[in-house]
């Protein structure tokens, strides 16, 4: 055996558009470095071309992924969970080098991660039954109301919380039938580039979820702008490019969740599912002609 010290393979980082790994169309890249400004990767510079990709690779999948059953769904998304696992101690490397922990503390945020995994999949075949149903209504009908998935969401993910945070703001886009565009942490990419590896293997149809690294600005405002994208969340967005965000988004009337305090930590609820959904109301007659009783 030679006693030349092996050198190791570093990892070529690309975006996932469509379920293909790309590198930029510009080109470009950019580095990557953790809390203490050590080298990490060369991660890919999406451009705007980029980002007009992944809205055509995310309306195409979009018929079949919410005309897919909330069972199915529920079932893809756990298996998300399942390879998160086996992937677990990868995570905990990169979240640690991401975001500056210790591993102990990288491995609680992977741990919470892959549980909100799997609570999201739980929700997929429930979150009907909690926000709709049957409306009383005075007269001869059935009013039923129904969630409906709104489309092309485009995702600006936590930029501090660069596992957990994106979980917490993609899981329920998708849970809920919609597909997602999803513009990375500028500073801390490398979990959700390799979150995209994941994806690509556990069943989640291709432009299901886009992933896209780069200089969030340059990314986001094409999407927020972008007319065939439905709904936008600003989570991690500053202030003063959310309100760039939002009066572009107003051009074609998207639905803007604002950016907010967050601990993802904590249990998340349903509002962040909600806040991508429609309500489609039914009527239909019961079969009741008039107060005497009568029917057909």
């Amino acid at each position: 055996m030679s006693d030349e010290q092996r050198l190791s393979v570093f990892k070529t980082y690309k975006l996932y558009v469509g379920g293909k790994f790309p590198r930029s169309e510009s080109g470009r890249v950019y580095e990557v470095t953790d809390s203490k400004g050590k080298w990490l990767a060369n991660a890919p510079q999406s451009s705007r071309k980029d980002a007009r990709d992944a809205v055509v690779a995310a309306r195409k999948a979009f018929g079949g992924w919410s005309g897919a059953t909330a069972y199915n769904r529920g079932q893809v998304l756990y298996r998300v969970a399942e390879m998160l696992e086996g992937r677990r101690d990868q995570f905990v490397r990169e979240v640690a080098d991401a975001e500056g922990l210790s591993k102990s503390k990288a491995a609680a945020v992977v741990d919470a991660t892959i549980d909100r995994w799997v609570w999201y999949a739980g929700w997929t075949d429930k979150i009907a039954q909690v926000i709709g149903g049957g409306n009383p209504v005075a007269g001869p009908f059935f009013n039923l109301s129904s969630p409906e998935p709104t489309g092309v969401v485009a995702v600006v993910a936590p930029q501090e919380s660069s596992f957990l945070g994106l979980v917490s703001v993609l899981a329920p886009v998708i849970a809920t039938g919609n597909t997602a565009v999803v513009v990375a942490s500028e500073k801390a990419p490398l979990p959700a580039l390799s979150l995209a590896e994941v994806l690509a293997t556990s069943d989640v149809p291709g432009g299901v979820v886009n992933i896209l690294s780069g200089a969030t600005a340059e990314i986001a405002k094409p999407l927020a702008a972008h007319q065939d994208v439905n709904a936008i969340d600003l989570a991690g967005a500053g202030e003063e490019l959310a309100k760039e965000l939002e009066i572009a988004a107003a051009d074609n009337l998207k639905r803007v969740l604002r950016p907010q305090p967050v601990d993802y930590f904590a249990a998340p609820g349903t509002d962040r599912m909600t806040a991508f959904l429609e309500t489609k109301t039914v009527w239909h007659p019961t079969g009741s002609l008039g107060a005497s009783g009568s029917s057909y």
